[in-house]
């Protein structure tokens, strides 16, 4: 499901939009000891409007369109579908549109036995129902025969009694601590999944989508234990093992000109491709171009195919993922932060025996701490 799939489904999660229709939902209460402690199907045709936007506005959160961040597609694997595994209960629960408590109290129980998390937690779950618009090749929509994607978006959403504080009373004319005792179910879901994804404008059942407030920090139990899936490279993750690439790579000729330079060839390769569909990925051919482009010695990257192989599996890297938006020189006690278009205003050197960091400075007045300060 690339972002271009994903930006339409989302576009059109709204009953404004003509094309779509959310038919039910499904709400539970997991407390902290993994007992559903409440679940209840809601039709949304009778629900009051404040209620249905609440339901809205959260689910709509997990359709993130930053598609190989936030947002993954995981592939089931073949025992996945087995009676009892996590795409047979999703199926089930597809199947039965949220009309059959007894499949909809198992795929809460599954959820609530796998899922590892530290607080209660509110699982907001709508079957809903998308009219594909039919596009000829100049992609304006027409209907030819009517195709309607249905599908369940699932949200997690973490349960708290809030920050406690001092509060006024304008009755008594006092001010007190407040004791907050309500349970509080976020409107910002930690994690979340689509299924079945939408792809070539259709339904594909044997995918998933992952959703994780924080790309860096995703749930793992929410892809292995949960969907049943193996789990991928975090954001975090492909940066790292990219890193360790290069550092492998060019050895002792890294230095502050490749680290730029290959950043610049990142942005460059994805401003390239920034209308394509599908993610922007790198794998062992490209990288060895761009080392080769910025003059790295022949025997050094022929040695990218091995460690890109023993670091990732040749497993591509999403090029966002990978992309520095400044760049950040460290030594102790000591960072510089730079932004992109000033990174050619410094560079490394070795004067009289001693590594320096130079700075290019146009204007003759700096700041420093605020202040004013000329150098002559």
């Amino acid at each position: 499901m690339n972002k271009k799939e994903t930006a339409e489904i989302k576009k059109n999660f709204s009953d404004k939009s003509g094309f779509f229709i959310m038919e039910k939902v499904l709400t539970g209460f997991i407390d902290a000891e993994k007992n559903i402690r409440y679940h209840k199907v809601n039709s949304c045709v009778a629900m009051p409007n404040e209620e249905h936007d609440v339901y809205e506005e959260t689910l709509k959160k997990v359709l993130n369109t930053s598609v190989g961040k936030n947002f993954c597609e995981y592939e089931f694997p073949n025992e996945a579908y087995e009676e009892g595994n996590p795409q047979e209960i999703l199926y089930s629960l597809l199947k039965s549109e949220l009309k059959d408590d007894a499949v909809c109290e198992r795929f809460l129980k599954h959820i609530a036995d796998n899922l590892v998390t530290e607080c209660p937690y509110t699982i907001i779950t709508a079957y809903c129902c998308y009219t594909i618009r039919h596009k000829d090749k100049n992609d304006e929509s027409y209907n030819d025969e009517e195709e309607v994607y249905r599908y369940l978006l699932t949200a997690v959403c973490p349960v708290s009694t809030g920050t406690d504080g001092f509060i006024f009373d304008s009755s008594n004319n006092e001010i007190f601590k407040k004791i907050n005792k309500e349970l509080i179910i976020s409107k910002a879901p930690s994690d979340g999944f689509l299924y079945p994804v939408f792809s070539n404008r259709s339904s594909d059942v044997n995918h998933v989508m992952y959703y994780s407030k924080s790309a860096s920090k995703p749930n793992i139990s929410m892809v292995e234990n949960v969907l049943g899936c193996n789990f991928i490279m975090s954001a975090e993750n492909e940066k790292a093992s990219f890193q360790n690439i290069i550092k492998d790579v060019v050895g002792d000729d890294l230095d502050y000109m490749v680290i730029k330079t290959v950043n610049e060839k990142l942005q460059e390769f994805e401003e390239a491709n920034k209308d394509d569909t599908d993610k922007t990925v790198i794998d062992n051919n490209k990288l060895k171009d761009i080392l080769t482009d910025i003059g790295i010695p022949n025997e050094r990257v022929q040695m990218v195919e091995p460690v890109f192989e023993k670091v990732c599996g040749n497993v591509p890297l999403t090029v966002s993922n990978l992309v520095e938006n400044k760049t950040v020189l460290a030594t102790t006690g000591i960072t510089v932060n730079i932004k992109p278009d000033y990174a050619d205003k410094v560079r490394t050197s070795v004067i009289d025996g001693r590594k320096c960091l130079l700075i290019d400075i146009d204007d003759p007045t700096i700041e420093i701490n605020g202040l004013p300060v000329s150098l002559k």
